[in-house]
């Protein structure tokens, strides 16, 4: 076995992740809101509102995950696809989890770490390295959690920020969830909780003042009745020395319920322009207030659940680098546009590649770039069946084909056939990594 098929394969070697809560930690981020609302009232500042109760994650079976980091760099580069931080133009977005592909040690211990080129990272990278990684093992825990609490559904990470732009545009608030989980099954109600993940280099103490922030982020979005949605705060210790150590709290709510109408996922999202208020009811003497921030209330629950399933699907036609028909599932306000016109010529990405994974026919793109000095071909794409049912606009024909077909884990193996590294997820999506072929050159 050559050092590259090595280092291949161990993509899909599984080791456990640690997934830490409890009393102790909620104490901890406790006391750091506590020192931050008081800084900030030293500077004669408003402290920022905070999400209330934050607790141990109750009914939490099992403090650790079995992952392959093939699956952590396949999580973030979904989450990451419709990001549009760069030129790309959100086409190739994805392409930046490969960077990850040597920072990632599961083969040789049983607890995941940093390998040595992960530990090597210097200066900005390492804070890029950390925000990213962060939201790699985020998602993976977030829906490990959520599959437990809710074993016969569905978990989809879906970025908030282009979620709430459908309906509050131009807003200047900065708080707001990173993403947000839904947790559907088809012909049933859905349960939706605003997620931050977040993640460091430093010590266990380190995360007290993140889970604090993130506090703040997810408080800004109220799903339902004021004050009873459900969140989940994470930050990801990523040890220079130990074992990555994913702490999370959780606070819990009935609210957050959005209806069932599978039927309206197939029609056209729109925009409304609403102000970004949040309304508190009236207590006893205290009239109704409106507070800063974004508040889906009964009467958009239909509208919302709409944009939150056709903004999921926009992300997963987009990670197979298919821009026109990202296109239809977003709003003008989320940036149509964007996947309609010409990307950078150098990182764009066309769904033009066909690749039977894992026995399965599948379309997507592919990219090219060297590891360890060879050249390695990198394949994301999705299941040739559920991408054209995609492509015929039937979000609820989509979502009730992976719910009969697909795992409810997420996978990682060596397809011999194909000759790579495979990694495929419960929405139907695949990403693999396999050396060149050679290439005849005249």
């Amino acid at each position: 076995m050559s050092d590259l098929e090595a280092t291949l394969r161990s993509l899909v070697d599984s080791s456990s992740v640690v997934v830490s809560s409890g009393d102790r930690l909620a104490g901890k981020v406790g006391s750091a809101i506590t020192r931050g609302d008081q800084r900030y009232k030293e500077k004669q500042e408003e402290p920022p509102r905070r999400k209330p109760g934050l607790a141990p994650v109750s009914q939490m079976k099992n403090t650790s995950v079995g992952v392959a980091p093939l699956s952590i760099l396949h999580a973030l580069g979904r989450a990451i696809s419709l990001d549009r931080q760069g030129s790309v133009r959100g086409l190739a977005e994805h392409w930046g989890c490969l960077k990850y592909t040597l920072a990632l040690d599961g083969s040789q211990q049983k607890d995941m770490s940093l390998s040595e080129e992960g530990r090597s990272t210097q200066h900005q990278h390492k804070n890029v390295q950390a925000r990213e990684l962060g939201v790699g093992f985020g998602v993976a825990a977030v829906e490990h959690l959520l599959r437990e609490r809710y074993p016969e559904h569905r978990v989809s990470i879906i970025p908030a920020d282009l979620v709430l732009r459908a309906g509050w545009p131009k807003t200047r608030l900065w708080y707001r969830p990173r993403f947000f989980a839904e947790v559907w099954r088809p012909g049933e109600r859905a349960v939706v909780l605003p997620v931050v993940c977040k993640g460091h280099h430093g010590r266990r103490s380190s995360s007290y003042p993140q889970l604090a922030s993130a506090s703040a982020h997810v408080e800004a979005v109220h799903i339902g009745p004021w004050n009873r949605t459900p969140a989940l705060v994470l930050s990801t210790e990523l040890s220079m020395k130990g074992p990555i150590v994913v702490h999370a709290l959780a606070a819990d709510g009935d609210g957050g319920v959005l209806p069932a109408q599978e039927e309206e996922l197939n029609s056209a999202s729109r925009d409304v322009s609403r102000y970004p208020k949040i309304i508190k009811p009236a207590q006893g003497a205290s009239p109704e207030e409106g507070l800063s921030g974004f508040h889906v209330l009964p009467q958009h629950a239909g509208w919302f659940r709409t944009v939150l399933a056709r903004t999921d699907v926009a992300g997963l036609v987009a990670f197979t680098g298919d821009g026109s028909v990202t296109a239809p599932y977003l709003t003008n306000q989320q940036g149509r546009r964007y996947y309609t016109q010409q990307s950078h010529a150098a990182v764009s990405s066309v769904r033009n590649i066909k690749e039977t994974v894992l026995g399965t026919p599948c379309v997507g793109t592919e990219h090219v770039f060297r590891l360890s000095g060879d050249r390695v071909e990198a394949f994301s794409g999705l299941a040739e069946d559920l991408f054209d049912i995609l492509k015929q606009g039937n979000v609820d024909k989509y979502r009730r084909e992976v719910d009969a077909r697909y795992a409810r884990l997420p996978k990682a193996q060596w397809d011999r056939s194909w000759g790579g590294a495979v990694s495929v997820r419960p929405d139907g999506s695949v990403l693999a990594i396999r050396r060149l072929k050679a290439q005849c050159c005249w």
